[in-house]
């Protein structure tokens, strides 16, 4: 399984040298590495209905409980064959979509390295590995999102997306580290049996902020909602991927994963009902407004997360079963109107539903594709659609007290969603066609068979749902550790959830008919926007800006004297108020060498170079003092056997020297001494700041040296570390996080000053 999940990452980096291999022929046949990967998983279906589960492990980190951890049970090989199947899809109609782009390669390698990342984060055992998938599905998603990179509005679109889901990830670490730390397992199979202790925990209230902040920010929920929309300047191959099937239900998934441990807590169940209650209507009846249909798509994907936060935070066994079933139903028929969106705006140019009409006429597959999917989003009899509706619907009704004000809450947020369906799936190919169409021809087999083949297999399951209960039976399971008694059936007689069923449909059809998108209606719609979440944090977001920008011209004006007398000072009083709350000093002369000559000779040397670097009035003068000061260093250590630390100081002084050298070549030979009351700032500040170190340096020379890391370095260096020195030891095995850290900041601090080397500015950017 591990091979299963790094071969996205394997792909992702031989995709430019497979596209050269296919250069002149059809890249569809790049979509049988995801088919693939699909036959792999539904081999495992089975088994995985047996009750079985595939785990494999490999230790990564083991000293910190991390380790490359992976399982296969019904909830993550529901998303694993939705992430590859249609992952598949997607892979053959972009070889139409984008074909003869010149970046091609790069956008199905950023595909690949998605897939990976998202079957890592669906498969990941260990809470550790599941955030670095999380965070890597951010980046690579970053990369999709912002593909059309000359785009200021792709750009922006991409930035916020991965602003808020990176936000997110941060306080989803804080919370697995912290259900780690208080269980003492990173294993998530193994976290449900420690279900009461993590739930007795005084951490737990905190657990569920952090843990909801990440779901809700992947998953885009209110208010987080924003950055969704925005994302759709991403390719159509993008949006159908990451938007509807996959990305998006990472938040869902880590929610539906967590609730055998976090749920059925008051706490868990109301945040999630609000929350997702909140976004399921907010949403559905922004997408009422929308004249893109890109737009309309985003707000009722974004109403359609809303109601599977709804039903885990109702968390009954019946809304758990309706949570399963709609996750399969919406990626069917979300994934058919991106893709049919991405065939009328690759045809036409435009995704405005008020320009649009008859299109059936020219493209009949995909019109018939449009319409299947927009029946199984309405829920209409013989669909999946109306399945998954019908389990809603028990759910709400069987929740309690508050089962009516639920189920009305669902009833008009599926009544939008028709209404958003149809307006995305019907409208555009119905009625007249115009003129500017009428010469428009069906596109390449390989983008109107995917979506076609997603749209019948929403009405085959409809028809036939038995299809559908060994994998939704497993996923039944993995949500609430109980044997599946369930069968999905068309048809539960007349009873009030088929009531409400029709009920949706009447109300659904009405405001279809009713509802007329406009410019002017959508611009009514957006005078709300001001006080919209998106506005209110892009707010906060450019006032932050703009406090940063003073904060940043206060403190990093240019001046390099003005950060050193930053830093002493603040260093200056919080040593100065350490001292005042009281230090006892105490000198044990005894345990101080006598001064020697050449030591009294190497002080007074030292106290004169510096006397001398002060006040010079030659630049060049004061660098080779100090040099002078650097050396006697190295006396010093020499003195007190450290000739390993005389040789790397003698080592930085010569090449400081030389650096400054080098600097100051070309500035005037003279220092311009600075006023004499700039001079007494700097004198007493350095005096001050001299004075406390070595009140500083007694304080340590007064505590008991306790030598038990030292002794244990040099005790195990060579039995853990094979090496006999112990100083490249603790470097290299021992702190070996710490060193990786220190060469990444070198790296970094290299590659920078190698791009500054390399700018070349044009002319109008350099004044």
């Amino acid at each position: 399984m591990l091979l299963v999940v790094f071969s996205g990452f394997i792909m992702a980096f031989f995709m430019p040298f497979i596209l050269k291999l296919l250069r002149g022929k059809s890249s569809a046949w790049i979509s049988l590495f995801p088919f693939t990967l699909f036959s792999f998983f539904i081999s495992y279906l089975p088994s995985v209905n047996a009750g079985e589960i595939l785990k494999s492990h490999l230790e990564w980190v083991p000293s910190l409980g991390v380790g490359l951890d992976f399982y296969l049970d019904g909830l993550s090989l529901l998303f694993s064959l939705l992430i590859t199947g249609i992952g598949t899809l997607v892979f053959l109609y972009t070889s139409s979509y984008l074909k003869g782009h010149v970046y091609l390669d790069r956008f199905y390698a950023y595909l690949s390295l998605f897939m990976g990342s998202m079957l890592g984060v669906v498969l990941a055992d260990n809470v550790i590995t599941l955030f670095v998938f999380w965070e890597l599905t951010s980046i690579s998603s970053f990369f999709l999102i912002g593909f059309n990179n000359e785009s200021d509005a792709s750009r922006k679109s991409a930035l916020t997306a991965l602003t808020i889901t990176g936000m997110g990830g941060l306080f989803l670490l804080a919370g697995m580290v912290a259900i780690g730390y208080i269980s003492g397992e990173y294993q998530i199979s193994e976290l449900a049996s420690m279900r009461p202790e993590i739930q007795g925990s005084d951490w737990y209230l905190l657990i569920l902020v952090l843990i909801f902040l990440g779901a809700f920010t992947k998953s885009a929920q209110f208010p987080f909602h924003f950055w969704l929309p925005g994302a759709m300047k991403a390719p159509t191959p993008v949006s159908t991927y990451l938007h509807s099937a996959t990305m998006v239900k990472a938040g869902i998934y880590v929610l539906a994963r967590f609730t055998p441990v976090l749920g059925g807590d008051t706490s868990w169940n109301s945040t999630l009902i609000i929350v997702g209650g909140i976004t399921m209507v907010y949403a559905a009846i922004h997408a009422l407004f929308r004249l893109d249909l890109k737009g309309i798509l985003a707000y009722s994907t974004i109403s359609a997360l809303g109601i599977l936060v709804f039903l885990i935070g109702i968390g009954t066994e019946e809304a758990l079963l309706a949570a399963g079933v709609f996750i399969l139903v919406h990626a069917l028929y979300k994934a058919t109107l991106f893709l049919v969106t991405g065939i009328i705006d690759h045809e036409t140019g435009t995704r405005d539903i008020s320009r649009l009409s008859g299109l059936n006429r020219v493209m009949k597959p995909v019109a018939i594709a449009a319409l299947l999917a927009a029946l199984s989003n309405a829920g209409i009899p013989l669909t999946f659609g109306f399945i998954g509706k019908d389990l809603i619907y028990e759910a709400t009704l069987h929740a309690g007290t508050a089962g009516l004000v639920l189920t009305v809450m669902a009833l008009i947020t599926n009544a939008a969603l028709l209404v958003a369906g149809f307006m995305a799936g019907i409208r555009p190919f119905w009625g007249k066609l115009p003129a500017p169409f009428e010469k428009l021809h069906l596109p390449h087999w390989t983008m109107w068979w995917p979506p076609l083949l997603l749209g019948s297999l929403g009405l085959l399951f409809g028809l036939l749902p038995a299809l559908t209960e060994p994998l939704m039976q497993p996923v039944f399971s993995s949500l609430t550790s109980e044997a599946p008694t369930f069968h999905l059936k068309i048809w539960h007689g007349f009873n009030t959830v088929l009531l409400l069923s029709l009920g949706t449909l009447a109300l659904g059809l009405g405001l279809y008919f009713v509802v007329k998108p406009s410019e002017s209606l959508l611009a009514k719609a957006t005078r709300f926007e001001r006080v919209s979440p998106q506005r209110i944090m892009t707010g906060l977001a450019n006032s932050f800006y703009s406090f940063s920008g003073k904060w940043t011209g206060f403190f990093q004006n240019g001046y390099l004297r003005y950060y050193l007398i930053t830093i002493l000072s603040f260093l200056t009083l919080l040593l100065g108020y350490r001292l005042f709350l009281g230090v006892e000093l105490y000198l044990n002369t005894a345990m101080l060498s006598e001064v020697t000559l050449y030591e009294a000779i190497i002080v007074i040397i030292m106290a004169a170079a510096i006397l001398f670097t002060v006040f010079s009035k030659s630049r060049l003068t004061a660098v080779a003092s100090l040099g002078v000061v650097g050396y006697c260093f190295c006396l010093i250590f020499l003195f007190y056997s450290a000739p390993d630390l005389a040789m790397t100081q003698f080592s930085i002084d010569t090449l400081t020297v030389i650096l400054f050298v080098l600097v100051l070549y070309n500035l005037p030979k003279y220092l311009k001494l600075s006023e004499t009351r700039d001079r007494i700032r700097d004198g007493i500040l350095a005096l001050a700041f001299g004075a406390l170190i070595s009140i500083l340096t007694l304080e340590v020379l007064n505590e008991t040296v306790d030598k038990d890391i030292s002794t244990y370095y040099a005790e195990n260096a060579y039995i853990l570390g094979k090496g006999k020195n112990v100083v490249n030891v603790i470097l290299v095995d021992f702190r070996g996080f710490d060193t990786m850290v220190e060469i990444t900041v070198l790296a970094i601090a290299a590659l920078g000053v190698f791009s500054l080397l390399k700018l070349r500015l044009k002319s109008i950017e350099k004044e």
